[in-house]
């Protein structure tokens, strides 16, 4: 069973925002650094976002100032807040470990798609 599912996203216009969530259950959540990842169609999956177990974070040039990462390691729950969606968000994205990711735990992701 995987142990991480994302939920959150939607069909936003440009310049909106979504938050995303991703739910972990059956690991030691709070021990890992755990990142946000996207994939486009035809492109390769990019991480966007990492966020350490004491909350340092990490974003890519892409998302800067644009993204934010945080956990709630209480609930065993990261999200990715974003603002001033761009067409070029348009992916779908999943959470795991970071970086790279363990196999086994890619989720399904949500797919987020930004268009008027």
């Amino acid at each position: 069973q995987v142990p991480l599912v994302e939920s959150g996203g939607d069909l936003v216009q440009p310049g909106g925002s979504l938050r995303l969530s991703c739910a972990a259950s059956g690991i030691s959540f709070s021990i890992y650094v755990m990142g946000w990842y996207r994939q486009a169609p035809g492109k390769q999956r990019e991480l966007v976002a990492t966020i350490s177990s004491r909350g340092s974070t990490n974003y890519a040039d892409s998302v800067k100032g644009r993204f934010t990462i945080s956990r709630d390691n209480a609930k065993n729950t990261v999200y990715l807040q974003m603002n001033s969606l761009k067409p070029e968000d348009t992916a779908v994205y999943y959470c795991n470990t970071a970086p790279g990711g363990r196999s086994t735990w890619w989720g399904q992701g949500t797919q987020v798609t930004v268009s008027s």
